[in-house]
């Protein structure tokens, strides 16, 4: 475990889950986050990804993020991004991988 970055994992209903990460996403801690959402989609219909925790996200966590919507979907799944922090959303709109995600817009807007 990194002592920059949490990731806590719960269901939330039969069929959804919710993945709250806290701390830097980065390229030391991107591989929790592809191995927690492999699992998450694995058994559940929608897995929402809580970003609200996020201080950092480097490429590496991005590349994370984008191979976690490929997961998701590819499972039949759906990826929904929460509470995403304004450095998150740049980095997205920078990028040009906002359209890889659903992303709840209340929530970023409010941060």
């Amino acid at each position: 475990m990194n002592d920059t970055f949490q990731l806590g994992v719960r269901a939330t209903g039969p069929d959804t889950c919710r993945i709250t990460l806290a701390g830097d996403l980065d390229v030391a801690t991107a591989p929790e986050l592809r191995e927690a959402v492999h699992a998450a989609a694995a058994g559940h219909r929608q897995v929402v990804v809580d970003c609200g925790g996020l201080t950092f996200c480097d490429c590496s966590g991005l590349n994370a993020m984008l191979g976690a919507a490929r997961t998701a979907r590819a499972g039949g799944s759906d990826l929904l991004l929460c509470a995403v922090p304004r450095s998150l959303a740049r980095l997205l709109q920078l990028s040009h991988t906002t359209s890889a995600f659903t992303i709840e817009t209340e929530r970023a807007d409010a941060r």
